[in-house]
């Protein structure tokens, strides 16, 4: 151990969760942020569509609160989504007061009010959106309010590597690597958040950024944490597909416009798959557009919005319309050639309505967390209105249970050869993980396929944990091993769920039974094998 700092609340990720938390504690305590890379690279950052909110009078709590219900396919814990509902206007007002400049309308009399858009699933007009990058706003918006904040510090490039925990299995902090200097520092805290985001980095094709790569999930389950829920992995029905360009993301919200899914001789299909058409939940349409891209051996569909005014496509999609042009494609004037790729995980590490996991000590908010708020699937827009509602309710828990116990047991220090040395193997470790997982526990699934793949990743994942021990710890080796292990909950939670269900679909088992209303829970303590 090369050296050991307290604080009172440590925090793990940057993004709108651990953001919104730190703004609190910071006023009751030393406050310390740690991320993995720069504090505005989170999943947060990338999304594009808005928050959804109860904002205008024609609109009513109950009205969300039946929509997210609904998206969750039965398994939404009621408790949880009316939490989020009532008081996700408060902390959209607080975000405003605090500067965020979203998208606003001029009404007829000239005044003006908030644009409110609609994405597929919600039953009124209540996305809030700061044109096609809200959640860059709300993180710059949450940075800037953070910045001179006397209690609180950002550290940059570090990568935790797991929670610290004492003799009696509290957490007390984190042992986090200076990739600049190959330290390990211990920074013991009365109370420490996991606010890490999500982990479509297990994915070949994903929505999310390269540090998605399910650090949080994989470090509290070495912890002892239960992990809910997490076969039931969203795919964005739309991301951009193209050759030469990464996953990009192509916001619901251009759906919401009017935007129409057409396949290559431009015939709609989404009328077949459900009433709502192009606005149908996000499982629903990104199944439809699998089972078109299947039926027809195409690789993909298109997204049409040549139809609406193409000043009007510049001005409410301006970061869509440059990515695009920017590939050769003019969305004012060609359709969007567009795939399903992962993009948020419903389930996660397991907590109450305060954010609290089984370990004492110990939060969870934001994509990371299973709070019960998504349940089968999650219904657009909620994500970002989680991560604050959430991540505030966190920090007044934290501030009320602070504890004064900051013994942690040593970090068990690996081995001392050089992983840079066999990163060959490492980055093998991580393209056999995406494929397996993107051609065998994707949008559709089976048991056969599952249970092949769940041996392949868990020999992956042995041979992530053997280099652990042998390797002084880097970055890379820890990301090859958390997403063994994330890949690993995800197919099991999938083999043991025996029906179909929000955005699990297997063949196997294509209806929804009653009997597997429940959610699916790993533990540790429980007897399941690492």
């Amino acid at each position: 151990m090369d050296s050991i700092r307290e604080v009172d609340f440590l925090v793990i990720g940057s993004g709108i969760a651990g953001l919104t938390y730190a703004r609190l504690t910071a006023r009751h305590g030393k406050t310390l942020i740690l991320t993995k890379k720069n504090r505005a690279e989170s999943n947060s950052n990338y999304a594009q569509g808005g928050i959804a909110g109860v904002m205008s009078d024609d609109d009513d709590v109950r009205l969300h609160a039946e929509d997210t219900l609904v998206a969750g396919a039965g398994l939404c814990r009621p408790d949880a989504v009316e939490v989020l509902v009532n008081e996700g206007p408060e902390r959209i007002r607080e975000l405003m007061s605090l500067g965020a400049q979203f998208t606003m309308h001029t009404n007829a009399d000239g005044s003006a009010s908030l644009s409110l858009g609609r994405e597929g699933g919600h039953s009124r007009n209540r996305i809030i959106h700061a044109a096609d990058k809200t959640g860059w706003e709300a993180e710059r918006t949450l940075l800037a309010a953070v910045k001179d904040e006397p209690n609180l510090q950002i550290l940059e490039h570090y990568f935790v590597l797991d929670l610290a925990l004492d003799s009696e299995g509290q957490c007390v902090g984190a042992y986090a690597l200076d990739p600049q200097t190959a330290e390990i520092h211990l920074f013991r805290a009365r109370t420490t958040l996991l606010a890490t985001g999500g982990c479509g980095q297990v994915y070949k094709h994903t929505t999310n950024p390269a540090i998605a790569t399910g650090d949080g999930v994989a470090m509290a389950w070495r912890a002892g944490v239960d992990i809910a829920n997490m076969e039931f992995i969203q795919f964005h029905p739309t991301a951009l597909y193209h050759p030469a360009g990464k996953s990009f993301l192509i916001t619901e919200a251009v759906r919401g416009e009017g935007g129409i899914l057409r396949t290559s001789n431009g015939d709609t299909f989404m009328e077949n798959y459900h009433p709502l058409g192009a606005l149908a939940p996000r499982d629903i349409v990104a199944r439809a557009i699998h089972a078109e891209r299947i039926k027809r051996g195409e690789p993909c569909v298109y997204l049409d919005i040549t139809h609406l005014p193409a000043p009007f496509i510049r001005e409410r999609f301006p970061t869509i319309f440059e990515t695009c042009l920017s590939l050769g494609i003019d969305i004012t004037e060609q359709p969007i050639p567009v795939v399903p790729a992962a993009h948020y995980a419903c389930g996660g590490v397991q907590t109450d309505l305060a954010g609290q996991t089984a370990i004492s000590g110990l939060f969870a908010a934001g994509e990371v967390a299973c709070t019960g708020v998504h349940g089968a699937n999650r219904l657009a827009s909620n994500s970002l209105l989680e991560a604050m509602v959430f991540g505030h309710r966190a920090a007044v828990k934290a501030v009320e249970e602070s504890g004064s116990t900051l013994n942690a047991e040593p970090f068990a220090q690996s081995g001392n050869g050089d992983s840079e040395s066999d990163m060959a193997a490492v980055e093998e470790i991580k393209r056999t993980i995406n494929d397996e997982m993107n051609d065998n526990v994707g949008i559709v699934r089976n048991d056969n396929d599952l249970s092949s793949v769940l041996n392949k990743i868990n020999a992956h994942m042995m041979q992530a944990t053997i280099m652990v021990a042998e390797y002084k710890p880097s970055p890379n080796l820890y990301e090859a091993l958390n997403l063994s292990q994330v890949a690993s909950l995800i197919t099991r939670s999938a083999l043991q769920r025996k029906e179909s269900r929000g955005l699990h679909y297997t063949t196997d088992h294509p209806e929804k039974l009653e009997s597997e209303r429940h959610d699916t829970v790993l533990s540790l303590s429980k007897g399941y094998k690492q």
